[in-house]
């Protein structure tokens, strides 16, 4: 099994940052790609950013140029990192982190809340 817990959602007006963490524990070699999604009220979970563990990384057209998405890899425990620039309104939405091992299982976290707003 593997954990997966984010941290890092709040408030913030236009034009701010936030910087959202996943860490992932548990049986994590099987996993290869990570990556964090969203979905805002009334719409399906769409792909914001991936990251392979080579270090591959995948953009939704919406962020690229805004956000940046970084992978820690160590022993036991693997760090997610989605770093949030000139956030627009159109960016809230629960985000979740997601682990996809080689045989393309997914496993997810609890979601945490983003909202821009004035």
């Amino acid at each position: 099994q593997v954990q997966l817990v984010e941290s890092g959602g709040g408030l913030v007006q236009p034009g701010g940052s936030l910087r959202l963490s996943c860490t992932a524990s548990g049986n994590i070699l099987p996993i290869n790609t990570m990556g964090w999604y969203r979905q805002a009220p009334g719409k399906e979970r769409a792909l914001v950013a991936t990251i392979t563990r080579s270090g591959n990384t995948n953009y939704a057209d919406s962020v690229k140029g805004r956000f940046t998405i970084l992978r820690d890899n160590a022993v036991n425990m693997v760090t997610l990192t989605l770093q949030m620039n000139s956030l627009k309104p159109e960016d809230t939405a629960v985000y979740y982190c997601n682990g996809k091992t080689w045989s393309l299982n997914d496993y997810w976290g609890q979601g945490t809340q983003v909202t821009v707003s004035s």
